[in-house]
């Protein structure tokens, strides 16, 4: 589902370009928690979910060490990540790290039990 979400918002080229980044990265489940008129009216309107997307992603790789604390996101709005060790949560819905430090050519991955949504 996410990879829909990115080919539909155009992201791609972006993400993939992007020189070290930290990706907070919903499962199909997370995905699956939104209703899914819901889901389909923001995979139709490339401006919110480029927002929603661009919200999950931090510039620079930030290790289990660096994860805790308030980042800024692409998307401009602050994210907010408390835990230590292999307990994690982020941002206000205190969505649940249940994979992480996943290591890609340019980015750090931690999979998320639920999709994070930017304040506007």
């Amino acid at each position: 589902t996410l990879v829909t979400a990115v080919k539909k918002a155009g992201l791609v080229d972006s993400l993939n370009s992007a020189d070290g980044v930290t990706v907070f990265a919903p499962t199909n489940d997370a995905f699956g928690k939104i209703p899914k008129a819901d889901l389909d009216k923001v995979l139709a309107d490339k401006k919110t979910l480029t927002s929603i997307l661009t919200y999950h992603v931090v510039p620079g790789k930030l290790t289990p060490a660096d994860l805790a604390g308030t980042h800024k996101t692409l998307q401009g709005d602050e994210v907010t990540v408390t835990g230590s060790g292999e307990d994690f949560q982020v941002g206000a819905d205190k969505a649940s790290v249940v994979c992480g430090n996943v290591q890609t050519a340019n980015a750090n991955v931690y999979i998320i039990d639920s999709v994070l949504m930017p304040k506007s």
